[in-house]
């Protein structure tokens, strides 16, 4: 009787440490709109409407419930939370506020894989502009997980397909960005660390590096966001563009190899870009992220 009882305990635990260790991942699409919640609990919502200027997530919901991330400012409308764009595209603004300039039109949306472990989303985007033929076509998938207790993760595969050639002129706005909340940022007390261990604007604006992570106090506890770019990725490392204000962004138009020329692009031309997105308790040690970004890039 004293097995069966210790042999019933012991698989007990078993069972309960196999369930602290699942998190379920579920997402709802309503129209234009996606919301994620992670073992119950709300952490963001995708949008994509055809009054916005590409899709982008908001709020992106840490650990401690608050969002790591902002939306627009009077100063900064264009920076919308977690996003991806791309300013000076042939003429076209894929980037900053007013439609008419350009923008990122979804043709399609779906939720792939919902319901337990993960939630996979699948979407086709055009970039469109009144008058003129769209460049670009995206393609991406992005999957959303908890792999542990403090941990929420972001995975973005996006393949960029160039339906002309195509010329990107030298710009500070490009691709992959985070506007973060203003308790995480280095202004109010926060801390902004690349891979290389440099603090802040001063130590990071332009410097190649492979993860970028910036965290701030929350209470008695701290919480941030991570960037990090995979080593397939072109232009990798992309050197970064940073400020002390909240935002940050692995920016390789901004540095193009010809200054005058910019980023040149033929017709046919397809760039495959992946980035993993962090959301942890802690700061950048205390969330292992370089340790997770030695898994990342062996995948």
């Amino acid at each position: 009787m004293q097995l069966i009882v210790k042999s019933f305990l012991v698989l007990s635990l078993v069972i309960y440490h196999t369930l602290l260790a699942f998190s379920q991942v579920e997402a709802i699409q309503r129209g234009s709109v996606i919301e994620v919640r992670i073992n119950g609990k709300y952490f963001t919502t995708y949008i994509s409407s055809m009054e916005e200027k590409y899709p982008f997530f908001f709020p992106v919901n840490g650990p401690s419930g608050a969002s790591v991330t902002s939306m627009r400012n009077g100063t900064y409308p264009h920076h919308s939370s977690l996003f991806f764009g791309c300013d000076k595209v042939n003429g076209g603004n894929y980037w900053q506020e007013g439609i008419e300039r350009g923008q990122i039109l979804a043709i399609q949306t779906h939720v792939r894989e919902t319901g337990k472990d993960k939630v996979v989303i699948e979407q086709e985007n055009i970039w469109h502009r009144p008058d003129a033929k769209a460049p670009i076509k995206d393609f991406r998938t992005i999957t959303i997980s908890a792999p542990e207790e403090g941990i929420y993760q972001m995975d973005f595969v996006i393949d960029l397909e160039m339906l002309m050639d195509v010329s990107i002129e030298r710009t500070n706005h490009s691709l992959f960005s985070v506007r973060v909340d203003p308790d995480l940022a280095v202004i109010n007390g926060g801390d902004m660390t690349n891979a290389e261990g440099d603090l802040s604007e001063a130590g990071t604006f332009g410097k190649a590096s492979a993860w970028m992570d910036i965290s701030g106090a929350r209470g008695n506890d701290a919480e941030g966001i991570a960037i990090m770019q995979h080593p397939d990725n072109p232009w990798y490392p992309a050197p970064w563009f940073t400020r002390d204000y909240g935002f940050f962004s692995p920016t390789p138009m901004y540095w193009p190899e010809n200054q005058e020329e910019g980023t040149r692009l033929k017709k046919g031309d397809q760039i495959k870009l992946k980035y993993r997105v962090l959301i942890h308790s802690g700061d950048h040690l205390q969330a292992k992220i370089g340790e997770r970004f030695q898994a990342y890039s062996a995948k």
